[in-house]
């Protein structure tokens, strides 16, 4: 992980976000802490990153959640070069719907 990152204010906000309970929380939190635009751009790259893990094309990605090709390939590097978080949070809700696997 990167040490830029790694502050007391990011320890501070990471321990807030873990102390959230249900999803209703996650709303009213997000709600204040974010602007509309940035928690749908949050969002959006998550969409994105589902649908490449879905071998989805660039464009059949742009066309459906609006994201530029730019953010597409942006999530494309994290997803492949980054630290594997979307892979760790991708497993745990397929383990949550499945429990199987």
């Amino acid at each position: 992980m990167s040490k830029k990152i790694r502050t007391e204010a990011v320890d501070y906000l990471f321990s807030a976000i873990l102390s959230l309970k249900d999803k209703e929380e996650c709303y009213t939190f997000f709600e204040d802490i974010c602007t509309i635009n940035e928690l749908l751009s949050l969002s959006q790259r998550f969409e994105v990153a589902k649908m490449l893990r879905e071998k989805k094309t660039y464009l059949e990605i742009a066309e459906k959640t609006g994201a530029s090709t730019a953010t597409i390939s942006r999530v494309n590097r994290s997803l492949n070069y980054g630290n594997d978080g979307y892979d760790m949070v991708f497993e745990r809700i397929d383990q949550e719907t499945d429990p199987s696997l």
